[in-house]
């Protein structure tokens, strides 16, 4: 296959919206006396670049082809009428809408930058949430407090905790004895963290822990100093949550400021 050809099929892939085109916009390319504005063909051209695409030649004619190539056939389509069949119409608006929000968006991002200073208050917050100290636990997770109190007994009489756990509601660990690995107490609901953090190593709960789960007979098989990653290690992690709490946030105050019927 000729490199332009798999060029262009390659870019069959590329998302790209056309837009309705100004008055004043220079068509790039007419397919049958329709132009293809020339910002349709700058759009694709931007988008092609972002991926890493290089400008020359070759992709200029791959993306006229693939252009040429998408008028033929959306003219086709609105010869059958599709443009105004079931829920064509709703998918272009749907298109468009997502078009501008992203635009919107990666504005508003560039006008209002994260701040290294936020994002070290943000690591230095979670590592405060998660302690200096991370616990290996186990539990058994039931229904009803009774049936909690009944593993409670058994293990008082000296039966395995590992064999008790079978009977758990917790899919994730009632075939692994219980186990839950090592965590900080902050990755567990309440209830369960602050009853962890007062059992000493081997010690299991002697009362049933109520959560929205259930019943939680918890035991502690060891624990450790915590060691969280280095800032530059996360810093990636934090930017991408920071800016979804940014764009959340947005997305809140237009909210409350609109009118909704």
């Amino acid at each position: 296959m000729h490199k332009t050809s798999r060029l262009a099929a390659l870019l069959v892939a590329g998302a790209i919206i056309s837009v309705p085109a100004l008055a004043q916009n220079k068509p790039y390319a007419t397919v049958n006396g329709q132009p293809i504005p020339q910002q349709v063909y700058d759009a694709f051209i931007a988008e092609q670049k972002a991926q890493g695409a290089p400008d020359n030649p070759e992709l200029q004619s791959a993306v006229r082809e693939e252009l040429i190539r998408r008028e033929l056939l959306a003219q086709e389509a609105k010869k059958k009428g599709l443009d105004k069949k079931g829920t064509v119409p709703g998918q272009v608006e749907l298109a468009k809408q997502a078009v501008l929000i992203r635009a919107y968006l990666s504005e508003h991002v560039r006008a209002n930058p994260i701040t290294e200073e936020r994002l070290k208050a943000e690591y230095e917050g979670i590592k405060a949430n998660l302690g200096s100290t991370e616990y290996k636990a186990r539990h058994v997770l039931v229904e009803k407090e009774d049936d909690a109190k009944a593993i409670i007994a058994k293990l008082e009489k000296g039966e395995k905790f590992s064999e008790l756990a079978k009977q758990s509601k917790d899919p994730g660990s009632r075939d692994t004895g219980g186990e839950l690995g090592w965590n900080s107490p902050a990755a567990y609901v309440k209830p369960f963290g602050d009853a962890l953090t007062k059992l000493k190593k081997g010690e299991y709960t002697k009362a049933p822990v109520k959560s929205d789960f259930g019943y939680h007979v918890i035991q502690l098989d060891d624990s450790r100093p915590s060691t969280p990653p280095p800032y530059d290690q996360v810093k990636q992690q934090l930017q991408q949550r920071a800016g979804q709490q940014q764009i959340e946030q947005l997305v809140k105050d237009l909210r409350a400021k609109a009118k909704i019927n």
